[in-house]
């Protein structure tokens, strides 16, 4: 039986892909879980017309991303922290005390795209990316300082 998939399904395909399977495979299980649909000419028109909608969607998030990684290129974070001997921080500074400085900044941005090649337990300037999207990643400075 021709089935058309509408989810990504491990060892079989990706969304839109026409795959050959044997009739119980694809009526007892692809079907009813909501994974494939029959391959008739009507669905595989919706499947289509969904995926167009979806790379649509994802360019224009895309298109965002951009967009915020123009303005925050070149931004230096001040971030203040108790610092004690030699300049070593107590404790690090994390990911959402970053995403807390960018949004008194205005940049409202989700900690989990903060992404720290390793903790900041040092007093100075640090380079951390942040991943807007998939396909675009933006550096900022974080000036780290003494607390007084």
């Amino acid at each position: 039986m021709k089935v058309v998939l509408i989810k990504d399904f491990e060892g079989y395909g990706t969304i839109g892909t026409v795959i050959n399977v044997k009739d119980g495979f694809a009526r007892n299980y692809l079907i009813p879980r909501g994974i494939a649909l029959p391959a008739t000419e009507s669905n595989l028109r919706h499947v289509q017309s969904i995926l167009s909608q979806k790379q649509r969607k994802l360019q224009k998030e895309k298109e965002k991303a951009l967009a915020l990684a123009k303005k925050l290129e070149g931004l230096v974070l001040e971030i203040k922290h108790q610092v004690g001997e030699k300049g070593k921080l107590y404790g690090s500074v994390t990911s959402t005390e970053i995403a807390k400085a960018l949004a008194e900044k205005g940049f409202e941005i989700d900690r989990k795209k903060i992404i720290l090649a390793k903790p900041i337990r040092d007093v100075g300037i640090h380079t951390v990316s942040i991943r807007l999207h998939p396909e675009v990643e933006v550096q900022i400075k974080v000036d780290v300082q003494p607390q007084e």
